[in-house]
């Protein structure tokens, strides 16, 4: 997984035609090292698309804007637009991560 650091490389991936999925974490988020055990795999069955990573805590007003209240959260942009989330309430396992992704046709 890509990991953006700034506002304008995060600007930058989602301004694209093609969708691309961003995961907002946080280094202390237990969650969020559970996904990473289980995460590779459904990238490699998804691996048409691009997969990126934004550390919250680094880019708050990000996390503000596109209403990421828990971690970690998926995004799925396309042409500058969030055209799915996947809360972190429901990003616990993969079944529901492949659920999520199913549901988007992408």
């Amino acid at each position: 997984m890509n990991h953006l650091q700034t506002v304008e490389q995060f600007n930058k991936v989602i301004a694209g035609d093609q969708a691309v999925i961003v995961k907002f974490y946080t280094t202390w988020c237990p969650d969020c090292t559970r996904m990473d055990m289980f995460i590779g795999e459904i990238m490699e069955q998804y691996s048409h698309l691009e997969w990126y990573q934004i550390n919250r805590d680094d880019v708050p007003e990000l996390a503000q804007q596109y209403q990421v209240m828990g971690i970690p959260s998926l995004l799925v942009f396309k042409n500058g637009e969030k055209i799915a989330h996947l809360h972190s309430a429901n990003a616990k396992t993969p079944e529901q991560v492949k659920e999520f992704l199913q549901s988007l046709s992408l």
